[in-house]
């Protein structure tokens, strides 16, 4: 089973950023779409963004768009998403996924039915 860890969360200032990465130690990670959703206190898991196995397709929700950035290093086993211009309402738990049915595919899913591998999320709050 693939097992995520997310980090970098953290209390930042409107307008900061903050970078989140998403570890896995199994080399199968490289294969796998991945993505992000994020989980305001009281509201529904939202989608974020995601990125196909190769890095070089990404898709993410108009909320964050020209704002936050998903990369991979599939030779680090690593997904990050870097987040700028950090506004109070993108205070949430933020969750990496992957799409494990899928390796090797040019799909970047939004739906959060579509992954089936979840970390543990971490915290992120904006402030003023």
């Amino acid at each position: 089973q693939v097992q995520l860890v997310e980090s970098g969360g953290g209390l930042v200032q409107i307008g900061g950023s903050l970078r989140l990465s998403c570890a896995n130690s199994r080399r199968t990670f490289s294969r796998y779409p991945m993505g992000w959703f994020r989980q305001a206190l009281g509201k529904e898991r939202e989608f974020v963004g995601s990125i196909n196995w190769s890095g070089d397709i990404t898709h993410y929700a108009d909320s964050v768009k020209d704002r936050f950035t998903i990369s991979r290093d599939n030779a680090e086993n690593t997904v990050y998403m870097q987040m700028n211009s950090l506004k109070p309402e993108d205070t949430a738990v933020y969750y990496c996924t992957a799409d494990t049915a899928n390796y090797y595919s040019n799909t970047y899913p939004s739906l959060a039915s579509s992954y089936d591998a979840w970390g543990q999320g971490t915290q992120v709050t904006v402030s003023s």
